[in-house]
């Protein structure tokens, strides 16, 4: 007698209820977001604290000490006036250079696509590599920047050693590696624009600045928007250029907010003046943030209504 086959069990399917599938899909987002706080949270209670890590037995809360210590003292508002100072100089370069290359690059042929991923090569370095290499180029003693500043009647021009010029040397080196981020944000929007109203404006034979300062200006507004919030964000946080090429020198003339914390932390082991200064830059970070976003969302219903 012939022995037939066992009949195959069916699989079970392991089935998601319906009102289960939000909660697992925003799981990962929840895991972020606590992620963020707790370290956030951490920082708040370090910056109430009276807390060095050479005495930690003198921990102890201070209740905002290390806040109101900050109005009386130079050092901060000399940290707060260089990190506004750096980031108004580099945002507002960075702006007006990516503005007209991506102008330049406006037009879809092969050549200004190859040039505007050949421009995207800065983005690719790190910027603590990047600063390392326009720290070799500006060496007063090696460095071919140097050399080229010799031949045009600069002598023993001293780049970021030298406390005048150093503020304008690591601008350069933000200016460098930061650009092409503006440059390809502007292009995008450009190349994105209805092209009906520059015909129009083209067969009525007006004229290009007018063209530019009343149709292209204001409808590129929103990408504009966007570009300068996010690099005044990072513009304000910057530690790895200034870092890397200065230290904080020479003396106090860089000292931004990340690296005066940085300094406060590992250097004096002041952790809760440390832990107040982010706490500081972070307020700074949301109140622009909030008002770059508010004036966005405004623009945008402006020009719903009036299309």
């Amino acid at each position: 007698m012939t022995q037939t086959a066992p009949a195959a069990l069916p699989r079970r399917r392991f089935r998601v209820g319906r009102r289960a599938l939000p909660y697992l899909l925003s799981l990962p987002a929840l895991l972020t977001c606590i992620g963020i706080l707790i370290p956030f949270f951490t920082a708040v209670v370090y910056s109430l604290q009276r807390y060095r890590l050479s005495q930690p037995w003198a921990r102890k809360f201070n209740w905002g000490e290390n806040y109101l210590n900050f109005m009386s003292d130079p050092a901060f508002w000399n940290t707060f006036k260089v990190s506004m100072s750096y980031a108004i100089l580099t945002v507002g370069i960075e702006l007006l250079l990516g503005l007209g290359i991506a102008l330049l690059l406006q037009k879809r042929t092969r050549f200004n696509n190859f040039v505007s991923i050949m421009l995207l090569m800065p983005l690719m370095t790190a910027p603590a590599l990047a600063s390392l290499m326009w720290k070799l180029m500006t060496n007063p003693g090696f460095g071919i920047l140097s050399y080229f500043a010799e031949l045009l009647g600069f002598e023993d021009f001293r780049w970021a050693s030298d406390p005048s010029t150093a503020l304008l040397t690591v601008v350069i080196v933000d200016v460098w590696v930061y650009t092409p981020f503006i440059m390809i944000l502007l292009l995008a929007g450009l190349r994105s624009l209805p092209t009906q109203p520059f015909e129009a404006a083209s067969l009525d034979g007006v004229p290009r600045l007018f063209v530019f300062w009343r149709i292209t200006l204001p409808m590129l507004t929103p990408f504009l928007l966007t570009a300068t919030l996010f690099r005044v964000i990072e513009s304000i946080q910057q530690f790895d250029i200034i870092y890397a090429m200065t230290q904080g020198g020479p003396g106090d003339k860089l000292t931004v907010f990340q690296v005066e914390a940085y300094l406060n932390f590992f250097q004096f082991t002041n952790v809760g003046r440390s832990a107040a200064l982010l706490m500081i830059l972070w307020a700074i970070t949301y109140f622009l943030s909030n008002v770059f976003i508010k004036n966005w969302l405004r623009l945008r219903e402006k020009q719903r209504g009036e299309a």
